[in-house]
């Protein structure tokens, strides 16, 4: 049972190549910015940062999300794979580090030639009454305190869960004593992950960049984004390591579980799409229509629909029937095309506040996505050589060898 992962040269390699290119668009980021002196070019190099550390952060947050799911619910079916969001969620830190990071230097250090932070205008609220009123909630003190505890506890999560995992392999055979730990400790989780995930995170990381904007649906509607591309992050990994000759447990059903996953939350995502913007756009209240009105009607119109047609037409014509969620191949080319649609989704969300009309996706924006894609396949890879990609002495393990779809 004892199945073991050797990172290939060409994935450590690629890993490198990409990381060198995330870092050398920061260097040409930066130089721009020390050369330029446009406010616009300014507030363009952190949005980006913002955009890329907070969506990887959230999208691998989510592996974590589903060990604790499926731990509660007793689920056999993942634990032929479960060592790939295990090392996946134990690599949150990473971002999570990298993201809150990125934010206090916007929220201290970042100010227009004017003065006005407009990234996140509620740090410079001047005499704007609406910012003065959100103040109570909308400030530094709230801000970085609820981004270390939220970034904090996420990171444990992710690491513990691994941890205890491996810690089965070496207990006594059918001893339930680490089960049932995983399973409380999951149920704590989940709720942490209410009160970060289904509320204050999206508010404050990406709802805040237009503050005099909000949405009920908000948070719901980053976490289907999230979630999505999570599992589609799951997916990639499961099937490279199947195409290595690891995984041998995982068969066409484990395969179709996840493709299942992908296509019913991107018809969950769609659903909150929509009645975020049916509402809004019913109501026709100014306040509210001018998210939309600068993203549909305005210089981001082709992000919008490009955000539609990539997340949910492509979803229901391509992986709707069930021999297509039973194709490898087809899988992966969804399962790439949904991380790259819902990585728009995020931009759309965060880029239309600090930029309003000069938005660009170039070389810089390009290369800190390949980056951040560069240290997730590093670290990631390195995890999973660390132990068996066979959680063995899992009480569940016979039950996802006989898993049917």
């Amino acid at each position: 049972m004892n199945d073991r992962f050797e990172i290939p040269g060409r994935l450590k390699n690629t890993s490198l190549a990409l990381i060198a290119i995330g870092v050398l668009a920061l260097i040409g980021g930066i130089a721009t910015l020390l050369m330029g002196h446009i406010d616009v070019d300014r507030a363009r190099f952190w949005a980006v940062l913002l955009h890329d550390s907070v969506f990887f952060t959230l999208i691998t947050t989510v592996s974590i999300f589903v060990q604790a799911a499926a731990s509660l619910a007793q689920g056999g079916w993942i634990v032929a794979y479960r060592r790939v969001p295990e090392a996946i969620g134990a690599n949150v830190w990473i971002f999570g580090t990298i993201a809150a990071v990125v934010m206090f230097l916007i929220v201290f250090t970042f100010k227009d030639a004017n003065g006005i932070n407009t990234i996140y205008e509620w740090v410079t609220p001047g005499k704007d009454k609406i910012l003065l009123g959100k103040s109570a909630f909308l400030n530094k003190g709230m801000f970085v305190g609820f981004t270390l505890v939220i970034m904090g506890l996420w990171a444990f999560f992710g690491r513990k869960f691994r941890a205890m995992s491996i810690a089965q392999e070496s207990a006594p055979k059918n001893d339930t004593k680490n089960y049932w730990k995983v399973f409380r400790l999951s149920g704590v989780f989940l709720f942490v992950y209410a009160l970060s995930q289904m509320s204050t995170a999206p508010w404050l990381w990406i709802m805040s960049v237009q503050p005099h904007w909000y949405s009920t649906l908000f948070s719901w509607y980053t976490f289907a984004s999230a979630f999505v591309s999570g599992m589609s992050l799951i997916l990639l990994w499961v099937v490279y390591l199947k195409n290595h000759g690891n995984l041998k447990l995982v068969t066409i059903e484990h395969m179709h579980d996840l493709g299942k996953f992908m296509f019913a939350f991107s018809i969950f995502w769609t659903y909150l799409w929509f009645a975020q913007y049916m509402l809004i756009w019913y109501a026709n209240i100014p306040d509210e229509t001018v998210y939309f009105k600068l993203r549909q009607q305005g210089p981001y119109s082709v992000i919008f629909y490009a955000n539609f047609i990539i997340n949910f037409c492509m979803p229901i014509l391509i992986i709707m029937s069930r021999p297509s969620k039973r194709n490898y191949f087809t899988l992966t080319f969804m399962a790439m095309f949904i991380i790259f649609g819902h990585w728009l989704d995020f931009f759309q969300m965060i880029m239309p506040g600090p930029l309003k009309e000069h938005w660009h996706i170039n070389w810089y924006e390009i290369g800190i996505f390949m980056g951040f894609a560069g240290i997730l396949i590093y670290a990631v890879s390195n995890t999973l050589t660390k132990s068996s990609l066979v959680p063995e002495n899992n009480l569940l393990l016979k039950e996802t060898v006989v898993h049917l779809s």
